[in-house]
């Protein structure tokens, strides 16, 4: 295993201290394992995110105005527990309540909803949304339903802007809700990450193998086949896509994600091979991103998310934010 290292067991905790180290707007707690907001605004809805550290930037790179407002760090791809959610709640709560933003994982899922119904036990006001965008698998390790993957960051950050715009807790919950009705995420890999605290590869893959639909933590996709060109790697993703959701005529945000591992130059190849044949398909992309937003430590990969955008949430994602993972 080769890795910029000090203690494997103290990875999240050093890699918190340097986030903070680099963001003068942030603060961490050391105990509970998060990072949040230094001023937090009393009349706004703060929003909180996270789950297992491995996937940076999220979701730490996403706290700042128009997006969260804390998140929390658990161990690498392991649910933070519900004591550190909690406290988290009460660090950021404000006057409009607090909107829980959470990826579809079984250890998350639970984790979060205790954490939500302890706080509201102390009269805090507290809602949470679960993000299920991956069209890969209905069922699969880890969760109950899809999983949450890349199109979660969309949703921080159009309930982000609402929230910074004054919305109520119930109206940014709808609008969260919205995004994730109209998100599908596909992936695929060229091989394994490292855990650093195993320094074993998370699975194996043939040299001339790619896995189709895998999940962020190396969960099994939908088959193994034969590397093919990017053109007919985007294709075959995108086909997975569309068949799941009706993009017909539709105008769309796309984000070209990298696992962590691939050259930004690669993703840009795909990036145009997927303008060329959604332009076919007669989808209108006005909104595009290219690079790194949800990782898998240094998996070799990538990731396509399609939201289907209406002129309410067009507009709340071109909002400012000044999160340093939102470039």
């Amino acid at each position: 295993m080769k890795k910029i290292l000090n203690d494997p067991s103290k990875a999240v905790f050093e890699m918190m201290e340097g986030i903070v180290n680099e963001n003068k707007n942030l603060l961490m707690n050391e105990e509970m394992h998060f990072i949040y907001k230094k001023n937090i605004d009393k009349n706004k809805v703060s929003l909180i995110s996270g789950g297992g550290s491995g996937h940076e930037p999220s979701h730490a790179g996403y706290i700042g105005n128009g997006m969260l407002d804390c998140a929390i760090c658990g161990e690498i791809f392991t649910s933070p527990t519900p004591d550190m959610i909690e406290e988290g709640i009460k660090k950021i709560k404000s006057d409009k309540g607090t909107l829980l933003i959470v990826k579809n994982y079984s250890g998350d899922v639970i984790n979060f909803e205790l954490a939500k119904m302890l706080a509201k036990t102390k009269g805090e006001k507290v809602e949470m949304v679960i993000v299920n965008d991956d069209v890969a698998l209905e069922e699969s390790t880890y969760t109950n339903g899809r999983r949450g993957v890349a199109g979660t960051i969309f949703v921080h950050k159009i309930a982000g802007a609402a929230a910074e715009r004054g919305w109520s807790l119930q109206k940014v919950k709808k609008i969260a809700e919205k995004v994730i009705e109209n998100v599908r995420t596909i992936g695929m890999s060229f091989g394994p990450c490292i855990i650093p605290q195993s320094g074993k590869s998370s699975f194996n893959l043939n040299d001339d193998e790619i896995e189709m639909g895998l999940g962020i933590h190396g969960e099994p996709g939908i088959r193994r086949e034969k590397i093919k060109t990017a053109k007919i790697l985007v294709k075959e993703m995108l086909d997975i896509i569309l068949k799941d959701i009706d993009f017909n005529n539709s105008r769309i945000a796309l984000l070209v994600n990298g696992l962590g591992g691939t050259p930004i130059m690669e993703l840009y190849i795909a990036n145009k091979d997927a303008f060329d044949y959604l332009n076919k398909m007669g989808i209108k992309i006005v909104w595009n991103k290219v690079g790194n937003y949800m990782t898998s430590l240094e998996m070799p990969g990538m990731s396509l998310t399609l939201l289907k955008l209406d002129n309410e949430m067009e507009e709340l994602l071109n909002d400012k934010t000044d999160a340093k993972g939102w470039k």
